[in-house]
């Protein structure tokens, strides 16, 4: 063989030996891969929560015991937050293997799965009372400028003017938060008006994967809206000729104008994770917050496996009030979220404003609707017609899904598009996109003849159920349908207001019937306020629009108005703990109109009842002044877990503290001290309004004396027969400040039929306040 012959050979032995190692690699690695995507797709977050005081002595300290209980179960799982004070413990990855084995350990107190939460989503201080030159009782700005109003949510976008500064003091000095520097997000972001900006996202990144920075910020900055949208809710600034697009033109400003706001990104892209929520609520608590507020909500479960519950638990412990929004779940019965009785839980109502649109058919007839749509209008003229449902290719053809509209059919002409199935404003973006002049959305039953306005990209009449269906029997009859829709602006003065919004979440309450849930309404329905420069005001990509102000409703819109006006009272009332705070708001709220009537359910056109409003309407004027509150303690809660049967494991677990329930005492879900009353009874099974279980039961409540000396006698009125009220004593005596009085009330019922539910109002008064309780009796 010639010696060119063996180099050739050793080549391409050579070549044989590397693309061998190659595949071998190509392998290894494909492997590893596939091994870490499964690895990814069996590993789930955890929340563990460990028993601080039996941390065995070989530690030295809580750290080195935390990371050493995780190694023994796995030896790569890595700790994502370590909690210190709303509990102590940490957050992780683990397989639900390995989550079973660290749960049996001793000193672990929880293992918590991660729960995915979502968000609940001018003109309103004048018409809660705010702006009205006899409101003398109202806080100074002074010490309104010493409270923090934290706000949990998808972040800032600190640019706007309602977070202007001007005429501010200097920050608190019991403010110990910071500004977190990150992707477009700068130290001077915040000022003394918005003193404090950070973000948690290491929950959210275990779940997802790193965050795409072309797609979200990876700092405090609002790409979203709604983060921004409930802070200037809550405490922005006044801004003076706001408006969204010409709509709702007036001074804009938040319930606590002068009160400090900080923000705590924890809502994403893909949701707002329990461990991120968990750490941004520890930090608020560190930094000195004194109002939290969380437009956000998940799933319901026993208090000490809530995330949430736990977390506002702690805070409130410390003096925070933390105000989350009901859900918008309704009018669906038991859809509340956050109904923990140491969280304000908010419903939404709607505000005296509307902006209405006209649609003028073919035969004559005009309707009026609602919408926000500010660009080139329709001519007078009268354009074709067409209902989705007959033109559409899809099965869920009249909802005006993504694809369904052929434009042969839609082009040139005005679309009827039932509401439901995908977004309101995604429909409008539809029939353009097939060439449609206009969109009429028609409400469904689901829908009633509640109307929400948005800043459509065509024009646009949202209609009531009732007007839709009169609409739609016109296009189904007439030959040749035509039509026109045009804007008309913004009004003042609609009666009946408030009323309950249709997709307010409401009772009973599932967890505990025994608490009245929601706890009261605020206004929750085309609410403007603060927005991102990161998305137009329908958030969809193809619109191009920026606004400084956005028009939008939810439960996450009545929520930060609750936290705002909580922050004026905390303003007016220093020493008020959490619970004094919520009774004032609770028991001052109204529940019918000045005409007497009973607030409406707009689901129903109906009188609405405690389990969709709660105490009522707030109404802050009358809760800085509201003679009596009905306080709460720790030990107070500790008794109604002990009512709940619960262990001292269980209590541990919500209050940090070491407590067994007395075997031989009897406890009481009816002797929580809330400001409302709710009444479970039971008929015998099988029998149709047959003999009541159990017929009596009695509550008692305690009332503390916030105002002068006084005298306050009780009255109550019902709205049935069935149960028969005693409250004992009938008046109360209060000779000083502070000083605290018992009552109890028996209730006895006689038969009803299975599913029955009926409200009654017990009010104790002194002849200058009124401070009113809310009664729901429900039969099951």
């Amino acid at each position: 063989m010639s010696l060119e012959s063996q180099v050739m050979k050793m080549k391409d032995l050579k070549f044989g030996l590397q693309l061998i190692a190659t595949l071998l690699v190509l392998c290894f690695c494909c492997t590893y891969a596939e091994t870490e995507v499964k690895s990814r797709q069996t590993k789930k977050t955890f929340i563990i929560q460990m028993d601080k005081s039996i941390m065995p002595a070989t530690y030295y300290d809580h750290l080195q015991w935390y990371d050493s209980s995780l190694k023994s179960v796995s030896e790569s799982a890595d700790m994502l937050y370590t909690y210190n004070s709303i509990i102590h413990g940490f957050s992780t990855q683990l397989t639900p293997e390995e989550a079973g084995l660290l749960e049996k350990q001793s000193g672990i107190l929880s293992v918590l799965p991660e729960m995915i939460y979502k968000l609940h989503t001018t003109h309103t201080p004048e018409f809660l009372g705010l702006g009205k030159s006899d409101a003398v009782l109202l806080p100074t700005s002074a010490s309104v400028g010493e409270v923090i109003v934290g706000v949990l949510d998808t972040g800032v976008w600190p640019e706007i003017k309602s977070f202007d500064d001007t005429g501010l003091g200097p920050i608190p000095s019991t403010w110990k938060g910071s500004c977190e520097v990150g992707k477009n997000f700068n130290s001077s972001s915040c000022n003394r008006k918005l003193i404090g900006a950070q973000f948690f996202s290491k929950g959210y990144e275990a779940a997802f994967g790193p965050i795409d920075e072309t797609m979200e910020s990876k700092s405090p900055r609002d790409d979203d809206g709604h983060g921004t949208h409930t802070a200037t809710t809550a405490a922005g600034s006044a801004v003076s000729g706001a408006s969204l697009l010409g709509y709702a033109s007036g001074i804009a400003r938040g319930m606590a104008t002068e009160a400090r706001v900080a923000v705590y990104k924890v809502c994403w892209l893909g949701g707002c994770f329990s461990s991120d929520i968990l750490a941004a609520m520890e930090k608020a608590v560190a930094d000195g917050v004194n109002v939290m507020s969380m437009s956000i909500g998940g799933g319901l479960s026993d208090y000490n496996r809530d995330t949430v519950a736990i977390g506002a638990f702690r805070a409130a412990a410390q003096g925070i009030l933390v105000s989350c929004s009901a859900g918008n779940g309704g009018p669906s019965p038991g859809s509340l979220s956050n109904v923990a009785p140491w969280i304000i839980t908010v419903g939404a109502g709607t505000l005296d404003r509307d902006f209405p649109a006209y649609v003028t058919l073919g035969n004559g007839k005009k309707y009026s609707g609602i919408s926000l749509y500010s660009g080139k209008s329709l001519s007078d003229s009268l354009v074709p017609l067409v209902y989705a449902g007959n033109v559409s290719n899809s099965t869920s053809s009249s909802l005006c899904m993504t694809g369904t509209l052929p434009p042969t059919q839609v082009a040139g002409k005005i679309v009827i598009c039932d509401r439901g199935g995908n977004s309101r404003v995604q429909k409008g973006s539809v029939v353009k996109d097939s060439g449609g002049l206009g969109m009429i959305l028609a409400n469904t039953e689901l829908y009633g003849e509640e109307l929400v306005a948005d800043a459509h990209l065509l024009p646009t009449a949202a209609m009531g159920l009732r007007t839709a269906d009169a609409i739609k029997n016109y296009a189904f009859l007439d030959p040749k349908p035509m039509g026109t829709i045009a804007s008309g602006g913004t009004k003042l003065g609609v009666k009946p207001s408030p009323v309950v919004a249709a997709f307010s979440s409401r009772g009973p309450n599932v967890v505990t019937p025994e608490v009245l849930k929601p706890d009261l309404i605020a206004p929750g329905v085309n609410i403007l306020a603060g927005w991102t420069g990161a998305a137009g005001p329908t958030g969809l990509a193809n619109d191009k629009r920026r606004v400084e102000f956005n028009i939008i409703s939810g439960t996450s819109m009545s929520c930060p108005h609750v936290s705002g006006l909580a922050a004026l009272v905390k303003a007016a009332h220093q020493d008020w703990s959490p619970a004094a705070i919520k009774s004032a708001l609770m028991t001052t709220a109204y529940a019918t109109y000045k005409n007497g009537e009973n607030i409406l359910d707009v689901a129903t056109g109906k009188p609405a009842t405690p389990f969709d409003y709660g105490a009522g309407h707030v109404d802050p004027v009358a809760a800085f002044d509201p003679g009596l509150v009905y306080d709460a303690t720790v030990n107070d809660y500790i008794s109604f877990f002990c009512a709940l049967n619960y262990s001292a494991s269980d209590i541990k677990q919500i209050t940090g503290k070491d407590f067994t329930c007395d075997s031989s005492k009897k406890y009481s879900l009816g002797d929580l001290n809330y400001p409302s009353f709710s009444v479970p009874l039971q008929t015998a099974s099988g029998k149709e309004g047959g003999a009541v279980v159990k017929s009596t039961v009695k509550y008692t409540r305690t009332l503390t004396n916030v105002g002068a000396p006084a005298v306050y006698k009780v009255s109550m009125a019902s709205q049935t027969t069935s149960v028969k009220m005693l409250v004992e004593p009938e008046s109360l005596s209060f000779a000083k400040e502070y000083e605290k009085k018992s009552y109890t009330v028996t209730f006895t019922a006689t038969s009803m039929p299975s599913g029955t539910s009926s409200f009654a109002h017990l009010e104790w008064s002194d002849g200058k306040h009124v401070v009113g309780s809310p009664i729901a009796f429900s039969w099951t």
